[in-house]
């Protein structure tokens, strides 16, 4: 398979700008007047040189066919990853008026695309000695997750003291206690080794005085994190797959050791979020011979985007390896048997009350579940008092927005995509509501994103 009949639609390109600033100066870059020299091969590199502020011009090469998706190298100082140049240049590889075509790639650019290959195929064939080999003594191993389990039940412990010191005093305490009490519990459980924990407990601190009936929600996250504690103080007496997801809940790493599935996985959503700390990517698939939906995550430091981008609209034919848990659909990309490429393939739908009963029945698996992904057939996007919904074209039922997605520019391009008319859309539907991220016209077209 080349890339020369695979070309990448300019929304795909600039799916993978690290920011807004970044798609700006990119589109700008798109046309051939900056680039000399600019070709690609049939192996999935595409490269050439884009004239700047200084008298040498600036070395850009990608590397399409990266298991991870877009590898790029460029001689500019920039420390976003794709910066300009690399985004300019695929969108001018993305075009169709020839003005990237195929050749041999030059020596500069075929020492990088080697150099990454080697070393691919270096960690290949470590194999598992590598990994055994990191792991240490086996014993040791042992002994340390036993101290962290260790560490881990005394917080769970201490934290179960919290919540009975909480409801005993009173919910209105809450209010009155500040947020200082709350980081200083999450510290706590930091210290015990549950970062789980911590996140949840943060997020408890943020609910005392955050509008009109923060009391329930406040008793609502209470009670699911008095489950949690207690799912992991008898986690013995739980069937495995419990077990699996409450560790998980709590922040203990495990590892994808389920059997690798392969599939033809078309890219449904990506879209990231970040902390003082990380920036975290999600990455929704969909298997088109497996009818399964998976989700890939990759991290980044502060202020960096992960390493991993697969453009909405791409299908992939790999190998995903799933996370262990009941209901949950994390996954490990493995082997890659092609590079990504376009697609016409959508998902399957559902309506907007399979949508909610889907959701309520992975709560069975996961109680700690905040959303589900589901793609919704034949919606449109209807105003609802001071909010939006999807209203179902062949039902008289809708799904609400959550109040984030009915913020966010991407409602616009949903209704605008729609213009009254039933759209395909996928996303994801929870208790708080529904979180639309990519959109279909009914009768043909190429996914919008819509976060």
């Amino acid at each position: 398979m080349t890339q020369q009949g695979a070309r990448w639609s300019a929304e795909q390109v600039l799916a993978l700008a690290p920011d807004a600033a970044s798609r700006k100066a990119g589109s700008k870059l798109g046309a051939a007047g900056p680039w000399s020299e600019a070709g690609s091969s049939g192996e999935g590199t595409v490269w050439g040189l884009c004239k700047g502020s200084g008298s040498k011009p600036y070395q850009t090469v990608v590397d399409i066919a990266d298991a991870a998706g877009p590898a790029y190298k460029c001689s500019c100082p920039s420390r976003k990853f794709p910066c300009k140049h690399a985004l300019g240049l695929l969108l001018l590889w993305a075009g169709e008026d020839g003005a990237v075509g195929a050749g041999a790639p030059p020596d500069w650019a075929e020492q990088w695309i080697e150099g990454r290959r080697q070393r691919a195929q270096e960690k290949r064939s470590a194999g598992p000695s590598g990994s055994s080999s990191a792991a240490g003594d086996p014993e040791a191993a042992r002994r340390r997750a036993e101290r962290r389990a260790e560490r881990v039940t005394a917080g769970a412990t201490e934290l179960e003291q919290r919540l009975a010191d909480l409801l005993r005093g009173g919910l209105a305490s809450a209010e009155q206690a500040g947020y200082g009490l709350w980081e200083e519990t999450a510290a706590r459980m930091v210290d015990a080794q549950a970062p789980g924990l911590a996140s949840r407990v943060r997020e408890l601190g943020s609910l005392p005085a955050s509008g009109p009936g923060w009391p329930v929600r406040l008793l609502e996250e209470c009670a699911l994190l008095h489950l949690l504690d207690q799912g992991w103080l008898g986690r013995e007496r739980l069937p495995e797959g419990l077990a699996a997801t409450v560790r998980s809940r709590i922040g203990l790493p495990g590892s994808a050791d389920g059997p690798p599935l392969r599939d033809r996985w078309l890219v449904l959503a990506q879209y990231d979020t970040a902390d003082a700390r990380l920036t975290t990517r999600r990455i929704w698939l969909h298997g088109a011979d497996s009818d399964r939906t998976a989700l890939l995550l990759s991290y980044g430091a502060a202020g960096r985007s992960p390493e991993l981008a697969l453009p909405v609209g791409l299908t992939l034919d790999a190998e995903l390896s799933a996370y262990p848990g009941a209901g949950q659909l994390r996954a490990a990309l493995g082997e890659q048997f092609a590079p990504p490429a376009p697609t016409a393939q959508r998902p399957p739908g559902m309506t907007t009350t399979q949508a909610a009963a889907r959701y309520g029945t992975a709560l069975r698996d996961d109680p700690w579940l905040d959303s589900v992904p589901v793609t919704l057939d034949r919606v449109v996007p209807a105003p609802d008092g001071t909010s939006w919904q999807l209203a179902d074209a062949d039902e008289d039922t809708a799904l609400p927005l959550t109040p984030t997605a009915a913020a966010r520019p991407g409602l616009w391009r949903l209704v605008a995509l729609s213009g009254g008319a039933p759209v395909k859309v996928f996303g994801e539907c929870g208790h708080r509501g529904f979180t639309p991220l990519t959109a279909w016209p009914e009768d043909s077209g190429e996914p919008v994103r819509l976060c």
